[in-house]
């Protein structure tokens, strides 16, 4: 690491003719005489919702307590991270049950409960009744440190309108956050889309000008070019390769 009196805010991002492009987290962010070098939490979750081939129960380790060398088959991949990882087994959501009216919607229920801890209102219209989630709870406080509070990913459209299940509303089907117990949050599943909203585009949301740099024959790494080279000259050895593999 190179000890400077200097430190680059790591919210720092290359500009240029209408492009941004973020930086990964550098030594340079974090000076070795630095009073606060906490670095930011990240959460995640991620949810499967119809299910996960399970045969042989390779999902729970075969003891309880610290795990140990024997993971399973499922697990083994996550090995160097045993000491940093819990795995919690015997866990149940009684509201994600149906009740008694209640005939078949287990899906939209189940997507609703895992984060909100709420029963999901059973209504096709808009008088949908839910909770706010916990991705939602830890964004409130995330949103102090970073600039984009959370983000809602899908593998595939997800659209929250009509009735999906058993007069249960798409919004409960397809997306697991909600803002607060009336308001879902779309899943967005567009690479493109969710790129702009990390990194900006065109510093403007008009379709035309996007569409306009999307027809570029360039690399978004062209258009902060000056940028690149100044911040090169400012990065120990470790950073410029860790710029170079990033790039």
């Amino acid at each position: 690491m190179v000890i400077t009196g200097k430190s680059i805010d790591r919210r720092a991002f290359l500009r240029g003719t209408g492009a941004a492009l973020t930086l990964p987290l550098l030594d340079a962010m974090t000076p070795a005489f630095a009073v606060d070098k906490v670095r930011p939490t990240r959460m995640a979750f991620v949810q499967v919702p119809n299910g996960i081939f399970n045969l042989g129960n390779e999902w729970s380790p075969k003891a309880v307590g610290a795990l140990g060398e024997d993971l399973p088959v499922t697990l083994q991949p996550l090995a160097d991270f045993k000491d940093r990882m819990l795995v919690l087994s015997g866990l149940d959501s009684q509201q994600a049950a149906g009740l008694g009216f209640e005939i078949a919607g287990d899906h939209p229920r189940a997507c609703t409960a895992w984060l909100t801890g709420t029963h999901a209102k059973m209504t096709a219209g808009a008088d949908l009744q839910a909770g706010v989630s916990a991705d939602q709870i830890a964004a409130q406080e995330f949103g102090k440190e970073t600039q984009l509070a959370s983000l809602e990913v899908a593998l595939e459209s997800s659209e929250v309108v009509g009735s999906c299940e058993a007069a249960y509303s798409c919004a409960y089907f397809n997306t697991i956050s909600w803002r607060d117990e009336g308001s879902p949050n779309p899943m967005e599943h567009r690479p493109r889309a969710l790129f702009e909203r990390l990194f900006g585009a065109a510093g403007t949301t008009d379709p035309k000008v996007r569409a306009a740099l999307r027809q570029e024959d360039r690399s978004i790494l062209d258009a902060v070019n000056q940028d690149v080279t100044r911040l090169r000259g400012k990065l120990g050895g470790k950073d410029r390769g860790k710029i170079e593999q990033y790039f």
